[in-house]
């Protein structure tokens, strides 16, 4: 095989999208897979919907991801750069003078009106919407006489009539499209700017793509791209069409559906492991050979095949997520999760009070039930709150008749404890078991109500520990 060279192509029009990540993992998985190169390209040539910081966004995203493009603008090689569209117009410019001098594409005059106005009558007719040919035929005389008079025009290409487009896709298998459903199609816009099924044949050529892992959304742009090839001479990328990724509903992963975060940046800010989430996206549409769901990035890279791609949607299923992320947090040493949870504990919180002990304490109490991050400062709200509020299911248990007796014993063993640590809190609920001839749930769940006002949480002698002596025995 030739050296792999493959390319992630976002416009700089939002921040990374799910969506985006994932087609951005797939292309450098297959290029690491195959000691070949990632390639980051910019298509920027929709002005009015770039945003500043849009360029910055995707890569300082991909980067916290762990996928770091080998190419890019901020990495260029200069024999394939520049990375950013607005900056090849005159790229673009030369190719698509080359196609009006040889005849396979013609300057259109007709008016955004009128094109409309046709469009409506197609559709009214129950036909699929195609440009007319109206200015296919134009003389040269009358192309000249309408740029004299400084008519606007865009170039379309001149689409060969009774013509199959074929190619095998590396998802989808053998895929064909029909030329005459295709009318005449823009390359260049009136402002001189080209269009993407223009650009992106230019680009991966000139760039010497080899194979192109892209949404199911770009199977339509396809046999656009594969005339361009066939006028220019070419060999065409070996393309992969990605199935939809789908939300629990079963319905397309929508930027308007609230259910499921759309962005990677907002993983990140909700406290989810960078290396999970590389994880559990290259489990969105690829399977492995067993039944093994945890990963190392050096191990997906070994494993990653083309094959295993899925031809059915994948599922962003959240329960998994936080699983797949939760495995990651169970492994991470107690300092990583410290620094990982503190950041959001300070904003919601008030810990001048606390020493650094009682806050490392505080999240070792929660490091193998944590999901994410931000999920610690919803799990600790008991240990902030001076208010013990009891719901009905509590206050019904602690209707039963051996209860008062229970409090008062496990009361009189803590006050005669001096150090209050997790070991002596143990040993007074131990004592507590022997004296008042209670245990299992008759034991520890009264203690754990009277004491956090939960009837279920975390290890009891760290969350009374961490309560303190003096709340404890307040609250008993």
């Amino acid at each position: 095989m030739e050296k792999v060279r493959v390319r992630y192509a976002p416009s700089p029009t939002g921040h990374l999208h799910i969506g985006g990540a994932r087609t951005a993992l797939f292309n450098y998985l297959f290029a690491k897979h195959y000691d070949g190169d990632f390639i980051f390209r910019l298509e920027d040539t929709d002005i009015e919907r770039n945003i500043e910081g849009g360029e910055a966004s995707q890569l300082d995203n991909l980067a916290w991801l762990g996928i770091v493009p080998d190419e890019s603008p901020l990495n260029p090689n200069p024999k394939y750069a520049p990375y950013r569209q607005m900056e090849r117009l005159d790229i673009y410019r030369k190719y698509a003078n080359e196609l009006l001098q040889r005849g396979l594409a013609y300057k259109c005059f007709c008016t955004p009106e009128e094109l409309d106005a046709e469009h409506e009558r197609q559709v009214a007719a129950g036909k699929a919407p195609m440009y007319n040919g109206k200015c296919r035929n134009l003389t040269a005389e009358e192309v000249a006489e309408k740029e004299a008079a400084g008519i606007p025009y865009t170039i379309r290409l001149r689409v060969p009539e009774n013509k199959t487009y074929e190619f095998e896709d590396m998802i989808r298998g053998h895929v064909s499209f029909e030329s005459n459903d295709i009318g005449d199609w823009v390359i260049v816009k009136a402002n001189g700017i080209p269009t993407y099924n223009f650009a992106v044949v230019i680009d991966d050529h000139t760039m010497d793509i080899t194979h192109v892992f892209r949404g199911e959304e770009h199977l339509s742009n396809t046999p656009k791209q594969l005339m361009l090839y066939e006028m220019f001479g070419w060999q065409p990328p070996i393309y992969g069409h990605m199935t939809l990724i789908v939300n629990e509903q079963r319905k397309k992963l929508s930027k308007r559906d609230e259910s499921i975060m759309q962005f990677v940046s907002q993983y990140k800010d909700e406290g989810y492991l960078p290396d999970a989430m590389f994880n559990f996206m290259a489990l969105l549409g690829w399977s492995p050979e067993g039944e093994q769901e945890i990963f190392t990035k050096e191990e997906l890279i070994k494993e990653f095949s083309e094959k295993r791609l899925s031809k059915s949607p994948s599922m962003f299923d959240k329960n998994k997520l936080t699983w797949v992320n939760n495995r990651y947090i169970k492994e991470r040493s107690l300092e990583d999760v410290v620094a990982l949870c503190r950041p959001y504990l300070e904003e919601a919180y008030d810990l001048s009070t606390k020493s650094e002990q009682w806050i490392n304490d505080l999240i070792a109490t929660y490091h193998d039930q944590l999901s994410y991050g931000k999920e610690i400062v919803g799990l600790v709200d008991l240990f902030f709150n001076d208010e013990l509020v009891l719901d009905d299911e509590a206050k019904e248990f602690m209707k039963d008749e051996s209860i008062p007796n229970t409090l008062a014993v496990f009361k009189k063993h803590l006050e005669a404890v001096e150090d209050f640590t997790k070991e002596n809190v143990q040993a007074c609920i131990k004592a507590t078991q022997k004296e008042a001839k209670v245990r299992g749930k008759m034991l520890y769940m009264p203690l754990r109500i009277a004491t956090t006002g939960i009837m279920h949480g975390p290890d009891l002698a760290s969350s009374i520990c961490l309560l303190g002596k003096e709340k404890v025995l307040s609250r008993l």
